[in-house]
C-alpha cells in the first residue's frame, strides 16, 4: 500500500469513529478542547518564527542528511535541499500553533523534544513556556546547524541542542534532568524506537506530565506503536487528533481513550 493511500486511509477512518467535544464527559478533557485545542486562529506573538520558516522554504542550497530515523517519505537520497526538507518535515503551522497552546496551558519547566528538525517547533514550545528549559535532540548534524542558527537568531536562549542519535543521547540528556513536563516525540517513526522512548521518558515523568506523539497515523508501524502506548499501565488518559496523540498520566482520571476532531 503507498504511503499516500494509507494516509488517505487513516484520514477518512479518523473522520468516521472521531468525536467532538460534545462526546467527552471528561470535565479536565473538555477543558482541555475548549481552553486549547478549539481556540484556533493565526498567532501573532509567533509571526517572526513564521518569517523564518518562509525563509527555509526559499533555500535552495542542498546539505547532506544522516537520516537515523525511518526515512523521508518523498526521499531517498542523503543530499537535500533546504526548501525540501522545510516543505515536508516542518510541522504545518496550525499544527506548531497546537503546540503552543498545549505549552502555553499546561506551562511546563522543562520539555523535551525528540526531533529537532530546522527548530520550528523548538521555538513555538519556547515561546509559549518563557520560563521552561527545552532540551531537543536532531540526529542530523547539518539540519542541527540550521536549528542552532534560528534559535540564535532568535535569541532563544533557553534552548538547549543536542546532537546524535536518540538511543546515544537520550539517556544522557535524561541523566542531567530531575523531571519531564512536557515530551513531544517527533522522530524515528517506528515501532520499536518511539516505545523504547517512550519507556526510557516515563523514568523522568510525573504525574501530571504530557506527552505528544506526533504522526501517530503514519505508518502500520506507527499505529502500532500508538496502540502499545494506549494499553501502558501508567497512562490514564489519551487523544488522538489524527495528526498527533497526547497522553496523560494522571491517576486521578478514569482510564479513557478519545479519538477527536477539534
Amino acid at each position: 500500500m503507498s504511503t499516500l493511500f494509507y494516509h488517505i486511509r487513516a484520514y477518512l477512518r479518523h473522520l468516521r469513529q472521531a468525536g467532538n467535544r460534545h462526546d467527552v464527559h471528561s470535565p479536565f478533557v473538555f477543558a482541555l478542547v475548549v481552553d486549547v485545542l478549539r481556540k484556533r486562529g493565526s498567532n501573532r506573538e509567533c509571526s517572526d518564527i513564521e518569517q523564518l520558516r518562509k525563509g527555509l522554504l526559499k533555500r535552495d542550497e542542498t546539505i547532506h542528511v544522516t537520516d537515523l530515523g525511518a526515512g523521508s517519505q518523498r526521499a531517498n537520497t542523503p543530499d537535500r535541499k533546504v526548501s525540501d526538507i522545510a516543505r515536508t518535515a516542518l510541522k504545518p503551522r496550525a499544527q506548531a500553533e497546537t503546540l503552543f497552546r498545549l505549552a502555553r496551558y499546561f506551562k511546563p519547566r522543562t520539555i523535551l523534544e525528540l526531533g529537532t528538525s530546522f527548530g520550528i517547533t523548538t521555538l513555538y514550545l519556547t515561546r509559549a513556556a518563557r520560563d521552561a528549559t527545552v532540551h531537543t535532540i536532531e540526529g542530523s548534524p547539518a539540519i542541527a546547524g540550521i536549528a542552532q542558527k534560528n534559535f540564535a537568531r532568535l535569541n532563544a536562549t533557553h534552548i538547549l541542542p543536542h546532537v546524535g542519535s536518540f538511543r546515544d543521547r537520550l539517556p544522557q540528556v535524561l541523566h542531567v534532568i530531575d523531571r519531564l513536563d512536557m515530551v513531544f516525540i517527533d522522530g524515528h517513526h517506528a515501532k520499536a524506537p518511539t516505545l523504547e522512548n517512550f519507556e526510557l521518558c516515563l523514568t523522568k515523568a510525573h504525574n501530571d506530565s504530557i506527552f505528544i506523539f506526533d504522526d501517530i497515523h503514519w505508518s502500520p508501524e506507527m499505529e502500532q506503536a500508538w496502540e502499545a502506548i494506549q494499553a501502558h499501565p501508567q497512562v490514564t488518559v489519551t487523544i488522538d487528533l489524527l495528526h498527533m496523540g497526547l497522553v496523560f498520566l494522571r491517576k486521578e482520571q478514569q482510564r479513557e481513550h478519545f479519538r477527536l476532531r477539534y
